[in-house]
């Protein structure tokens, strides 16, 4: 008999114990449950007794069948991190960021010479996140999102970043043409752009004592930069996260014509690889822009 059973009868057992099911173990693990199963008798036969109490139905690990899941664990993961470390110091392979385009087009890209300055050294790779569809951060050091709440990503450490408040904007000429009056009356009547959907100015308009009024018609862009580039060039009015938009009023490029946010509940949140699994280059990339950060932004609440 071999010193140690099988590794993937140990790794299903093991997925067994911490996800409570055969089913959920299989799923996990991307195979059917009767192979998930037919491991577990092979590795009952290598240890010459049941690890665990079938009742019925339901499966439970017996004590010692505990006992050994959980050095298993401990061992799988200090396995991963091993081979994560040992991947990550591959001196060609660049920093991997993924970004989602607002992010990447409106904050980070134009802040990425800083850090080019200060290290040199290394070598970086922004590829896209796009809001809204699955995204395998398997490969990426860093990855910046946009979600309602804070996300759950497997693997990855996340970290609230910046807030989504957004504000109703346009270009200053467009600006001059808003008559004086009530906010939810004279805003609309500029002609409104819309994010993906009505929704948000929806929100706006309820926020702004006209919940029964029927939100305008207008443009719809599902993308920001396209909503970007339209209101720049004085197309309408856009609900804009002021964590992105903040260079374009500083610089008068848009003019904010109210102080009334939405969208609050959302947020730009920053996923990171656990700190075992970071290098040099990548523990040097989130210390700098945790700091642009708050240079720039402020932290987010």
């Amino acid at each position: 008999m071999a010193d140690l059973p099988s590794l993937n009868a140990l790794r299903a057992f093991e997925a067994v114990v911490r996800t409570g099911s055969f089913r959920a173990a299989a799923e996990s693990l991307f195979v059917t449950q009767s192979a998930v199963s037919h491991q577990i008798k092979q590795l009952e036969e290598w240890f010459g007794t049941p690890l665990f109490a079938r009742e019925g139905n339901r499966t439970q690990p017996l004590p010692h069948a505990k006992e050994l899941a959980r050095a298993l664990s401990l061992s799988f993961a200090e396995m991963k991190s091993a081979c994560h470390r040992v991947r990550n110091h591959k001196i060609s392979q660049p920093l991997e960021v993924a970004a989602i385009p607002s992010v990447a087009v409106c904050w980070l890209i134009p802040r990425l010479a800083r850090f080019r300055t200060l290290h040199p050294d290394i070598d970086i790779r922004i590829i896209y996140a796009i809001h809204g569809r699955d995204v395998t951060f398997r490969d990426a050091d860093f990855a910046f999102v946009f979600s309602r709440g804070r996300p759950t990503v497997p693997d990855m450490e996340v970290k609230p970043f910046l807030p989504g408040d957004s504000v109703p904007v346009c270009s200053p000429l467009l600006a001059i043409r808003r008559a004086p009056g009530d906010p939810a009356q004279t805003i609309p009547a500029l002609g409104l752009l819309h994010d993906t959907d009505l929704s948000g100015w929806q929100a706006w308009l309820t926020l702004a004592g006209a919940a029964d009024c029927q939100t305008p018609p207008g443009p719809v862009f599902e993308d920001f930069n396209l909503l970007r580039a339209a209101v720049l060039s004085g197309q309408g009015v856009a609900l804009c996260p002021m964590s992105m938009i903040r260079p374009d009023l500083e610089a008068g490029h848009l003019v904010c014509l109210s102080e009334l946010t939405v969208i609050s509940e959302w947020g730009y949140f920053l996923l990171q690889k656990p700190a075992a699994e970071q290098n040099e280059k990548s523990r040097a990339f989130g210390e700098w822009i945790m700091a642009e950060r708050d240079r720039s932004n402020g932290p987010a609440p």
